[in-house]
C-alpha cells in the first residue's frame, strides 16, 4: 500500500509539472506548398493524383470531389482541422479551396530532432547540438 502511494505521488508530482512530452500527432495528408501552388484547372486527375497523392478521404457518392484532410495536435491542445477540397468536371480540375498545413512535415523533423526521436542515417556524422539561447524580453 506505501508502495502504490509513493508511486501515485510521484506520477502525480511529474505529471503536472508538464515534464512528460507529448509529441504532436499529424494525420491526414501533409502537402507542400510547392506541389499546391503548381495546381492548375483544367489538370486531369492523374497529374493531381502524381502532385498532392491520393486523397484521405473518397466520396461513393460524388466522384468529381476529392478531400485532402489533415488533422494536427500538440500536447495538450485542441485539435486544429485544414481541409482542402478539389472539384472536377469529367477528367479534367475545374476548382480547388481550403487550407492546408504547409511544410509541417519539416517543423515536425525539426522538433523531433530536439528530442531525439527521429533516425539518423548511418553514413553521415553525428553533428554537435546548436547550443540553445533563452527568448531575449
Amino acid at each position: 500500500m506505501r508502495k502504490a502511494l509513493t508511486l501515485l505521488v510521484f506520477t502525480l508530482f511529474f505529471t503536472g509539472c508538464g515534464l512528460i512530452y507529448r509529441q504532436p500527432v499529424f494525420q491526414g495528408n501533409l502537402l507542400e506548398s510547392k506541389n499546391v501552388e503548381q495546381l492548375q484547372a483544367g489538370m486531369t486527375r492523374q497529374q493531381v493524383f502524381s502532385l498532392l497523392g491520393s486523397p484521405p478521404v473518397a466520396d461513393p457518392f460524388n466522384q468529381s470531389r476529392w478531400d485532402y484532410v489533415a488533422t494536427e495536435r500538440r500536447r495538450r491542445g485542441e485539435t486544429e482541422i485544414k481541409n482542402l477540397t478539389l472539384w472536377f468536371e469529367g477528367n479534367a480540375l475545374a476548382r480547388w479551396e481550403g487550407e492546408y498545413f504547409p511544410e509541417a512535415d519539416q517543423a515536425l523533423a525539426a522538433e523531433m530532432r530536439r528530442f531525439g526521436n527521429l533516425a539518423r542515417d548511418k553514413d553521415k556524422p553525428r553533428q554537435p547540438r546548436p547550443q540553445q539561447t533563452p527568448p531575449a524580453n
